[in-house]
């Protein structure tokens, strides 16, 4: 990994711009007000999300909230399109 880059001066060829799709910093600090409910989950969910989790150096019930808020949007993306 110690290998040097060697840049050179080729051409790029057809560059495309594409508009900034990235939120701002604002809107990833945003914290969406949360509601706790009891859920009862199969084990095999239970450990396949704590194995992810764990994976990720995350939390298995942010992948599990954030998996939920997926859904929700693809299916309201499906309504709306309706």
């Amino acid at each position: 990994m110690n290998a040097k880059i060697k840049y050179t001066n080729e051409p790029l060829g057809k560059v495309k711009v594409i508009a900034d799709f990235l939120p701002s910093p604002a809107e990833l600090a945003f914290n969406e007000e949360g509601i706790k409910v009891t859920l009862a989950l199969s084990k095999k969910s239970i450990e396949f999300f704590k194995t992810e989790a764990a994976k990720n150096n995350t939390q298995y019930q942010r992948m599990i909230r954030r998996l939920l808020d997926a859904y929700v949007e693809a299916h309201n993306a499906n309504v709306i399109a309706k």
